[in-house]
């Protein structure tokens, strides 16, 4: 995988004492950061709790604050103690109205090194970018690390592996504390730090980035397609969406489309979405072998407006309608 990423290099580092913070977050009042880690025991999960994956055993958490510059050797030290198949796992800071975060997950088992590979090649996206939270899990044995977009560790074993997990974090000179203090304890900023295609073209974006790993990574997005709800859990009926659909072709290229549309779902959005692709007029003879949506987020309502002019100028703007496509486009 080539490297195509890379975070701009006259963006200024925030250090507080011995304390580097991560490129893309950063903190914005005074603070005390402090280096260290959070041990707790975490009994089995019921089945009530389980969710999507497999019941989790017992199990010890760490919650780990590093400096910026030995964030990226702890977690390659940490990645050495999952096995050789592993469940990716990828959060995104989109840009949905109703969900600050995109939880990304693997339902497939993956070999170890397509995920290593990956970050490594993505390493300024990774380790500095303010955007983006990433990591794997196990089941046999089980273990879990993720590094959220504050850039803080977290680390789930099962007590078969504490003593590995405790002896690792010894040898970074990390010890036990009761308040690590990371950017999220106190008022923090986040950014995007990639120098992007315009400034050296053979970059990638963030969102081409986010893509490859969805296919490279076998991801989907965590939540319920069946329902629309924001991430509290509140019912938001019918939408309006923003969907990309990848469309391959026969020729082996692939081409783009933007469409903009009304539905109660993220199922429906897609559904909605690929239809409307369909329709779209093409200057080619080339077959279809594949279409995706590799975007689909919802926009504030009140952008209806954008698309349907309300009849009289002091009028609401109307609601968004199911399954009703209000713009559809290649993209160039």
């Amino acid at each position: 995988m080539l490297v195509r990423a890379q975070a701009d290099s006259s963006i200024e580092r925030t250090t507080v004492g011995s304390m580097k913070f991560p490129l893309g977050v950063y903190p914005i009042e005074p603070m005390e950061p402090r280096q260290g880690y959070l041990s707790q025991f975490e009994p089995a999960d019921s089945e009530d709790t389980a969710a999507d994956w497999e019941e989790w055993p017992d199990r010890y958490m760490y919650d780990i604050v590093i400096t910026a510059e030995r964030l990226e050797p702890l977690c390659r030290s940490l990645f050495t103690l999952l096995p050789g198949r592993i469940f990716p796992i990828l959060d995104v800071m989109g840009r949905d109205a109703f969900r600050e975060i995109d939880p990304y997950v693997s339902y497939d088992l993956l070999g170890l090194d397509r995920f290593t590979d990956a970050v490594r090649a993505f390493r300024d996206f990774f380790y500095e970018d303010g955007l983006v939270g990433f990591g794997a899990m196990s089941e046999e044995p089980f273990f879990y690390v993720f590094i959220d977009e504050h850039k803080i560790v977290t680390v789930r074993a099962e007590a078969g592996l504490k003593e590995k997990v405790e002896k690792l974090l010894a040898a970074f000179d990390l010890e036990q504390v009761e308040d690590p203090r990371g950017a999220d304890a106190a008022a923090h900023e986040h950014r995007s730090v990639l120098l992007t295609p315009d400034e050296q073209p053979d970059l990638l974006t963030a969102d081409e980035i986010v893509e490859q790993l969805r296919d490279e990574w076998r991801l989907m997005l965590n939540i319920d397609a069946e329902t629309n709800v924001d991430e509290s859990g509140v019912e938001l009926g019918v939408t309006l969406w923003r969907c990309i659909v990848r469309v391959a072709t026969t020729e082996d290229r692939n081409r783009y489309a933007e469409v903009i549309l009304g539905a109660g779902s993220l199922r429906e959005a897609e559904e909605v979405a690929g239809r409307a692709c369909a329709e779209l007029d093409s200057d080619d003879d080339e077959a279809w072998t594949d279409a995706a949506v590799t975007v689909a987020e919802r926009l504030p309502n009140e952008r209806v407006s954008e698309y349907t002019p309300p009849e009289a100028p002091d009028a609401p703007p109307p609601p968004p309608e199911a399954g009703h496509v209000y713009a559809a486009a290649w993209i160039e």
